[in-house]
C-alpha cells in the first residue's frame, strides 16, 4: 500500500479532492439504497454503454442517447465497495499533491475531462454492445498520470509484508507507477478473465493526465512562484 505524498506549502486550501471524495461516496450510498431493479436501471441509464460507436454514423453517433452526459455521470457510479474504495484510496494519495501543485480548479477539470476521455476510449475500444462502463478509475488514472508528470522524482512509502512483519520502505514513484502501467497493458490483452474491467480506460486516462500536466507545467511553475513570492 502507498502511504506517503510529497510535502508542499501548508497555506493553500485544497477543496477539489475532498469534494470529489465526498461526492463519490455520497453517490455510491444513494445508488445502493435503491432496490435491485431500480439500481440496475440507473446504471444502464447513467453509465456509458459500449457499442455506441457506429462507423456509418460518424463521431456524432457516439453521442446519441445522451452519451456525452454519460461520459461524466458514469464517473460517480461504482459496482461495489471494493471498486469504490480502491478509487478513493488512490485519489486521496495522488490527488492531494497534484491538486496542491495545479490548483483546485485545474485539478477538478483534469479529473472530469480525464474521466470523460477514459470512458470514451473504453466505449470506442470495447466492441461488445450495451455493456455498461462505470466508475472513476479512468479519472483517477488521469490523476496518477498528472502526479507522475509533476513529481517524476518523488518517492512513495510502501508497506511490504516480510514474513511475520510489515516493513516500511520508500520507493521511486516512477517505478511503482511504471509497474502499475505495465499491469494495465498486460491486463488489457490477457483475455476474458479480466473482461469486467475496462483496462483501456485506465491507460487512456493515464495518458491524458500525464500529457495535460506536462502541457500545464509552465503555468503551474508560474503559479507556484507567485504563490510563494519568488
Amino acid at each position: 500500500m502507498f502511504v506517503t505524498i510529497p510535502s508542499r506549502s501548508k497555506n493553500s486550501i485544497r477543496w477539489a479532492t475532498p469534494l470529489l471524495l465526498v461526492s463519490l461516496w455520497a453517490a455510491f450510498l444513494w445508488v445502493i439504497a435503491r432496490p435491485d431493479a431500480a439500481h440496475r436501471t440507473l446504471l444502464m441509464e447513467w453509465g456509458v454503454l459500449t457499442g455506441a460507436w457506429d462507423a456509418s454514423g460518424g463521431w456524432r453517433s457516439a453521442f446519441d442517447r445522451d452519451h456525452g452526459l454519460r461520459l461524466l455521470s458514469a464517473l460517480f457510479l461504482h459496482a461495489d465497495w471494493a471498486h469504490l474504495l480502491g478509487n478513493l484510496v488512490f485519489l486521496l494519495i495522488f490527488g492531494l499533491p497534484a491538486e496542491r501543485a495545479m490548483g483546485s480548479w485545474r485539478f477538478l477539470l483534469l479529473f472530469l475531462l480525464g474521466g470523460a476521455v477514459a470512458n470514451f476510449a473504453a466505449m470506442f475500444t470495447i466492441s461488445a454492445p450495451d455493456r455498461v462502463i462505470i466508475g472513476a478509475s479512468g479519472a483517477v488514472s488521469a490523476v496518477i498520470g498528472a502526479y507522475l508528470a509533476l513529481f517524476p522524482r518523488a518517492k512513495l512509502g510502501v508497506v511490504l509484508p516480510l514474513g511475520l512483519f510489515l516493513e516500511f520502505v520508500r520507493a521511486p514513484a516512477s517505478l511503482l507507477i511504471g509497474i502499475w502501467v505495465v499491469l494495465q497493458i498486460v491486463f488489457t490483452y490477457i483475455g476474458p478473465a479480466y473482461g469486467a474491467v475496462a483496462w483501456s480506460a485506465h491507460l487512456a486516462g493515464f495518458a491524458f493526465g500525464a500529457a495535460s500536466a506536462l502541457a500545464m507545467r509552465g503555468s503551474i511553475a508560474r503559479r507556484m512562484r507567485h504563490k510563494h513570492g519568488y
